[in-house]
């Protein structure tokens, strides 16, 4: 798809996403104190399970994770969308978190997700139950979210990764309908595997005061192991790796944030040391993992 026709689609998302209203759903009004807030409460401080103030990023999209876990609500009149959940005992953080910003945990309909690690949706049956909203996933993801164990596939899987709770509540899977449905709602999935087998990236436009910018979750593409396993002796999967990576770098990007908020430089771009809006920023992430990728690559042709 080329990159006008993204940024099409991009525009048409804004016509169905309560976030691209001119007047935010938001409760608070003033984003700066609360970004303050959180590189304050946050120096010196990534741990998974550590707790840190919610704040607002741009247009109806907030931050309500931990200092170290990424965790995003999207408002909307018609039912709020959050996407990843942090580990079990995070997602108590990211509820009350919701609440401090003054929405309705109910009114959170939807339950998106980027890759199927503990450390991401490890609380993701918590916030579920706590909601009563329904996860989207990827069909490799629902397998993970079901079991609470990770996939014999993924990379990780042996390196003894802790299980969690499984999710016994409405689960659908990531369909070519469900994809249009999110669509018409300003949510495009991006398929970004590597890291884990049914890894997303999300994007969605976001405006306020006649500003929109287009928002970009990305996975962590990293390629990251257990010991013993070879990324070289999986071409397919290096290649669905290379492919998740350039549809990073290719989207409309205007303000990156990651899964772990250190690999987005977010304490840096929300203290000024860096620009938060920044449209090359998803081209120096994908570089940077593209670099990744190669070396791990490099490592074990020569026996690494």
């Amino acid at each position: 798809m080329s990159y006008i026709a993204r940024m099409l689609l991009a525009a048409l998302g804004c016509v169905f996403l309560a976030a691209c209203a001119t007047t935010s759903a938001a409760p608070l009004a003033d984003a700066a104190p609360g970004q303050r807030a959180w590189v304050a409460a946050c120096e010196g401080r990534d741990g998974w399970d550590e707790p840190g103030p919610p704040f607002h990023i741009h247009g109806s999209t907030y931050y309500v994770g931990t200092c170290g876990i990424a965790a995003l609500l999207v408002a909307s009149p018609d039912g709020h969308t959050l996407i990843d959940s942090g580990t079990h005992d995070g997602a108590l953080l990211v509820y009350a978190n919701i609440r401090a910003l003054g929405f309705k945990p109910h009114d959170v309909k939807t339950i998106l997700m980027s890759h199927e690690h503990f450390d991401h949706i490890g609380g993701i049956a918590r916030l579920q139950n706590l909601t009563g909203a329904t996860i989207v996933a990827s069909a490799p993801a629902v397998q993970v979210l079901v079991s609470g164990r990770p996939a014999a596939d993924d990379p990780q899987a042996a390196s003894g990764h802790p299980p969690f709770p499984p999710a016994t509540g409405r689960i659908e899977v990531l369909t070519d309908q469900r994809r249009a449905e999110l669509r018409k709602r300003g949510f495009i999935a991006l398929t970004t595997p590597g890291h884990t087998p049914g890894a997303l990236s999300w994007t969605w436009p976001a405006c306020e005061g006649g500003r929109c910018k287009q928002i970009v979750y990305a996975d962590s593409l990293n390629p990251i192991s257990a010991e013993g396993y070879r990324f070289s002796d999986r071409p397919a999967l290096v290649a669905a790796f290379r492919e998740g990576i350039a549809k990073v770098a290719d989207w409309p990007c205007d303000i990156l944030l990651a899964p772990h908020p250190a690999a987005a430089a977010l304490r840096e771009r929300l203290s000024g040391a860096a620009p938060l809006i920044y449209t090359g920023g998803c081209r120096a992430y994908a570089a940077r993992a593209s670099a990744r990728l190669d070396a791990r690559l490099a490592s074990e042709a020569g026996g690494g």
